[in-house]
């Protein structure tokens, strides 16, 4: 089984595609080829971390929609940590798990706190735990320890921790991580 992660799909949502400037022509295209995506790599055993934003617009408001979007989902176990955009109908899909924050220990070694949110700090961050976050789309990719895992900045494709993890050594350290965690490297 292997955990994947990704954040920010905005299934059905038109207004994405000019604001993040995603290659699409439409949301339906769009939204074909996001799950085109998961499931070229979200096997049946796996589990798959949505980080916020699953759908938006009218369409997310449509249980029946919704409902035929969920189905198509690859994996055993589906997760939502819940994002700004996330109503009630996304929230009451049948997911495994919806969580405003979450902790993962997906057997890496490296634990992560997923928030829809970017935080400065968060449980075990002094330990080597990683903070997976979506929301700020294609605007900030994250720090050495935080982690953008946002469909826009990953390809439109989920990530596993592994990958994570190999992106955060590239990024710069959050130049305020020091104020909040005096003395602690990272």
């Amino acid at each position: 089984m292997t955990i994947w992660y990704t954040a920010d799909l905005h299934f059905g949502h038109d207004n994405i595609i000019k604001h993040c400037n995603r290659p699409f022509e439409s949301a339906s295209h769009m939204d074909a080829m996001l799950l085109a995506n998961l499931a070229a790599r979200v096997g049946p055993e796996d589990s798959l971390w949505v980080v916020g934003d699953f759908a938006f617009g009218p369409k997310a408001k449509d249980k029946g929609w919704l409902s035929n979007l969920f189905a198509r989902l690859p994996g055993k176990e589906k997760h939502l940590v819940v994002g700004n955009h996330d109503g009630q109908a996304t929230k009451a899909l049948p997911w495994t798990s919806v969580s405003d924050i979450a902790e993962v220990a997906d057997g890496t070694g490296t634990p992560a706190v997923l928030n829809h949110y970017p935080m400065l700090t968060w449980h075990r961050a002094r330990k080597g735990a990683l903070h997976l976050f979506g929301h700020v789309h294609d605007q900030w990719m994250g720090s050495r320890n935080a982690v953008n895992v946002g469909t826009d900045v990953w390809g439109y494709v989920p990530v596993t921790l592994r990958d994570i993890a190999k992106r955060a050594q590239t990024l710069p350290e959050n130049k305020h991580w020091r104020d909040v965690e005096r003395g602690v490297e990272i």
